[in-house]
């Protein structure tokens, strides 16, 4: 497979596991009653900061759970004047930092800055796409190519789904060569080959059509004679071809003035079609004969498998900038904001359901927020998602757009009612680690203890323990029956006193014996707290007073804190 090579390449292939582990700190929930709270209680998130620091965030909880990911990168055109930021420990990288990318006269690296930008982004982006998830990519022709060779890399060349060629409505100014361009690209690729397109949604064209009903549901139809161009004989032969009449006659495929034509699909399709009773046949006149006459029928439900490669019936950017203006009820200028019925369409083709997750970690205005709430509206639906902004405006615009489409906006007869919904609004926060590889004190053990569960096991930690002490203060006994048996494990080793257990995993109990404020040991003493039944056990603390020969004697691993904690 041929591969991209370009400057600094080789120092950002590994960089997304260089980058320093943060939290996410929760400000504020804006809740479903239009208020603000400060509880951070939401499935939704808007995250203000860098999207490489949040992306590796929320890796812990997110890792193979995000459905659909829709990012809207900048273009790199030469006029957007974006910023290379990354700290990647290289002295010729270095020298980016902070330099605002521009034209390519002025700076012959920019593509080289784009690419060395994008390529960790994509690649944290593919550890948190589900296996049936995949990604869409709005890009145009400055850096189309270059993306396309670097998501091969990263996704497969063998898991590109294809590329959509999207009418923006608006044609750029001429290039040098008096070109203008009206048009971008969606590339998308998947995690894997388990994932398949939706059907599309209907159009206001398909309800008129979709009008006979059987007991499959809504159908329409089209001829199974090929019309228009390309409809005779010589332009595909071997869809020439007699097939049966109901009077078990043999029909062949005749034009309007009598010429050989053919029809739409091959024999052994057209057989297929016949088992599954999608032929329907109509009397017709014909040359002023009255004859059977074929037709392929097509249901309203999951009617289209594959996206079509080129959207034009999508209203462009310009309306989706006064679509904003209106719903921001001022004039605030906002670049190339995306179309609210693009990532509609994207969530359906997408395949996206009921406690699905969108992730867009180039968010903008906040217009896959508005999308998924507006759908969810639409279908009582409880689809999710997660938007990260790194620039100012994360909630001055971002998250004050997706406040205002949950409460609705507009007067009189432009008014427009709300979807309800909820989110909360995140800032990065502390480093789990500090710059000398210890754990910073200021972090919560909670969060520390999260951070080793996922390391270990790649998944959440199943009962936080603040979540377990709530549940012994308020528990039922009928909701004690309902608990899972890693979270009862969790409740009883609190009880006795034991807080740190973190769970068990393919038969081994896990524990972090941590204390901000102090050196922890693994010796009996601890070992007496040890109630829960398991194969083996792995124990993080900060020393160990056992011998090699107990603890091999007792399956039990030594892990040392921090030396041990694996890094992300």
């Amino acid at each position: 497979m041929p591969t991209l090579e370009w400057i600094g390449k080789e120092k950002v292939i590994n960089h997304d596991k260089e980058v320093p582990y943060k939290l996410l700190d929760a400000r504020y929930t804006f809740d479903a009653n239009g208020k603000r709270v400060g509880v951070a209680d939401s499935d939704n998130m808007i995250i203000h900061g860098d999207n490489l620091l949040a992306l590796k965030a929320l890796l812990p909880k997110y890792q193979g759970k995000i459905k659909c990911i829709y990012i809207d990168p900048p273009y790199n055109t030469g006029n957007e004047g974006w910023v290379y930021n990354d700290k990647v420990s290289d002295p010729q990288i270095k020298k980016w930092l902070g330099e605002v990318v521009g034209k390519e006269g002025e700076d012959l690296s920019r593509h080289d800055k784009w690419l060395c930008m994008m390529y960790p982004r994509l690649k944290l982006l593919q550890q948190l796409l589900a296996e049936d998830g995949a990604i869409f990519i709005s890009i145009d022709d400055n850096e189309l190519s270059n993306l396309k060779l670097i998501c091969n890399e990263i996704f497969g060349e063998r898991l590109y789904q294809g590329c959509i060629v999207r009418s923006t409505g608006q044609t750029t100014g001429q290039d040098s060569k008096g070109l203008g361009s009206s048009f971008d690209f969606v590339l998308i690729y998947s995690k894997s080959e388990e994932y398949t397109f939706g059907g599309l949604p209907l159009t206001e064209h398909d309800l008129k059509r979709f009008q006979e009903k059987d007991e499959k549901g809504f159908y329409a139809y089209d001829q199974l004679r090929k019309t228009g161009s390309n409809d005779r004989r010589t332009d595909r032969p071997n869809m020439y071809y007699p097939i049966k009449n109901p009077d078990g006659e043999s029909l062949y495929p005749i034009g309007p003035t009598g010429y050989e034509s053919r029809w739409r699909v091959e024999l052994n399709t057209y057989n297929r079609l016949v088992e599954d009773n999608l032929v329907l046949w109509k009397k017709t006149k014909k040359q002023g004969k009255e004859i059977w006459w074929p037709y392929v029928k097509y249901y309203a439900e999951g009617r289209t498998k594959r996206p079509s490669p080129l959207w034009t019936e999508i209203e462009g950017n310009k309306k989706a900038s006064r679509d904003l203006k209106a719903i921001l009820e001022n004039s605030i200028q906002f670049d190339y904001p995306k179309p609210l019925e693009l990532i509609q369409k994207i969530i359906s083709i997408a395949n996206v359901h009921d406690n699905d997750i969108i992730l867009d970690s180039f968010a903008g205005s906040g217009t896959t927020a508005h999308a998924v709430l507006s759908l969810n509206k639409k279908d009582n639906g409880n689809r999710r998602f997660i938007l990260v902004e790194m620039m100012d405006y994360a909630d001055s615009i971002t998250a004050e757009r997706v406040r205002r489409v949950i409460d609705g906006y507009g007067e009189g007869d432009k008014a427009v009612p709300g979807t309800g919904g909820s989110f909360t609004f995140y800032e990065l926060g502390e480093n789990l680690f500090n710059d000398d590889g210890n754990l910073n004190a200021a972090v919560s053990e909670e969060k520390i203890r999260e951070y080793v569960w996922y390391m270990e096991t790649k998944l959440p930690l199943p009962v936080p323990r603040r979540e377990a002490e709530n549940k012994l203060e308020n528990k039922t006994e009928s909701g004690s029956a309902t608990q899972n048996v890693n979270e009862d494990k969790t409740e009883r080793n609190i009880k006795k006193g034991n807080n740190a257990f973190l769970g068990i995993f393919n038969h081994t109990a896990y524990y972090f014996y941590y204390n901000a404020t102090g050196a922890t040991t693994l010796d009996h003493e601890f070992l007496s707290t040890v109630k829960t039944k398991a194969e083996s056990y792995v124990i993080y603390a900060d020393a160990c007073a056992l011998g090699e020969g107990f603890l091999t004697k007792h399956h039990i691993t030594f892990k040392k804190i921090p030396r041990d904690i694996e890094r992300l």
